[in-house]
């Protein structure tokens, strides 16, 4: 039986399956339900505030404009959050539109906080979480979406100093220029690395270059010898994003790490 207390229970963009996804609400029930860590993703506006969002734009899904043109799947690229100051963004609503995937979520009026109100408003609550906060890069989008790696990466490690949350913070990410730009700029932040494809362990880390604190992989790729060499390796493993019953419970019976779910209130109820 593995001791399921050591879990590290994560906040998928707070608690997307409940409420607005990356949103003060949402991360504020996260903490009350139980979690340990918040994870969220964050971009940059064009006055370079590090705004919590899962895209450098506002998706069609759960945004709506405060302008004439509505917002679709066509057209929801033009609305990017690189060309916005931060209170144009914040006009947005991304709380109260039905989301498609998540019929329970309760609808709410929301904005995309900047990341020092999230940590503000988690403080003046009275909870101390970690935070697991992805850089949202993709180098095509580098100077259009977003700043370069190496811009965004230091607004992001500015932004987490500035908050005092370095020692309570995990930087994770696809990109790999990121994760080294973080070691080679703040070597005692911990560093995540996201994977989503079929390329094995020892490929991916040779691409890294170095040993990252923690390995993430989309839970459907994670098995026993996975796990086993995560931990050979002296890294922890944290899947995501594991949302049925059934495989919260497998995650957990392989000895994960950590396990990063839209639902907390199922984390809670099955591990805790």
């Amino acid at each position: 039986m593995n001791d399921y207390e050591k879990i590290d229970l994560q906040g998928h963009r707070g608690c997307r399956g409940l409420l607005p996804e990356n949103t003060i609400p949402a991360f504020l029930k996260a903490c009350e339900l139980g979690v340990n860590t918040l994870e969220m993703d964050v971009v940059i506006s064009v006055d370079g505030q590090v705004i919590v969002s899962h895209e450098p734009f506002f998706n069609h899904e759960i945004s709506t404009s405060p302008f004439e043109v509505p917002i679709t799947e066509e057209n929801e690229m033009e609305f990017k959050i690189y060309d916005m100051i931060t209170p144009t963004v914040q006009r947005f609503d991304v709380g109260l539109k039905p989301h498609p995937r998540f019929p329970e979520q309760e609808k709410i009026p929301a904005v995309k906080p900047v990341l020092r109100e999230v940590v503000d408003a988690i403080r003046a609550a009275g909870y101390h979480p970690f935070y697991n906060i992805e850089i949202k890069r993709k180098k095509e989008w580098d100077d259009i979406l977003h700043p370069n790696a190496l811009s965004f990466t230091k607004l992001v490690l500015k932004a987490v100093k500035d908050l005092g949350i370095a020692d309570s913070t995990t930087i994770q990410c696809f990109d790999h220029e990121c994760l080294q730009f973080v070691k080679d700029l703040e070597p005692d932040i911990k560093t995540v690395l996201l994977v989503e494809d079929d390329h094995d362990l020892d490929w991916h880390l040779k691409e890294l270059g170095f040993i990252p604190y923690a390995y993430s992989p989309e839970h459907v790729l994670v098995n026993q010898d996975l796990v086993d060499a995560c931990h050979e390796k002296g890294m922890k493993i944290i899947p995501w994003t594991v949302n049925e019953e059934q495989d919260i419970l497998r995650m957990a019976d392989l000895g994960v790490d950590g396990i990063i779910s839209d639902y907390p209130d199922r984390l809670i109820k099955l591990l805790r």
